[in-house]
């Protein structure tokens, strides 16, 4: 191969390289905003990271059947009974992009969710599959599947932790 060509391609295959890698870092981003934005009850954070419509998939643990709604409702349901936990915690990690074309994307990543009223847990475990479209200079998501694996403590402290959001905790 000529050295000029060889040269060539190492440069656009390091170019290809970081390209790949800063759109990574912005889908992390974005699936970061959710966990950390609603663990910080930062609402505008959480929206942030959503299209104007989104569809949920909680059917692994609740049932039912997948959602589409405006995020603005979404998000004004989690604002309306993740403040009645005394602490919630959603670690998300092993973030990892399962196909990248210009203007969408998807992924994967693993969580455990701690949610913690006085004494009592509810610690939930899987997987979150995440479609997401190109706006602007982010990724938003359009599509949040999540996959329960496993789960111990008190599932009831999400009704209490209602509850008690909807009388100021």
């Amino acid at each position: 191969m000529p050295k000029n060509l060889t040269a060539t391609l190492a440069a656009a295959t390091m170019i290809a390289s970081a390209a790949f890698a800063d759109q990574q870092a912005t889908i992390s981003t974005t699936i970061t905003d959710i966990a950390a934005g609603a663990d910080r009850h930062d609402w505008a954070r959480v929206r942030s990271a959503f299209a104007d419509t989104v569809t949920t998939d909680y059917t692994s643990l609740w049932g039912g059947d997948p959602v589409t709604q405006p995020a603005d409702d979404l998000v004004a349901g989690w604002s309306a009974f993740l403040p009645g936990f005394e602490s919630t915690h959603h670690m998300v990690t092993n973030h990892a992009i399962t196909s990248l074309a210009e203007t969408e994307a998807t992924a994967q990543a693993d969580f455990t969710a701690t949610h913690r009223i006085e004494d009592g847990l509810w610690v939930l475990g899987g997987r979150y599959d995440y479609a997401l479209e190109k706006s602007g200079d982010r990724w938003v998501v359009t599509s949040l599947t999540m996959t329960a694996l496993w789960e111990t403590g008190d599932r009831g402290l999400v009704a209490i932790a209602a509850e008690r959001a909807n009388q100021g905790n």
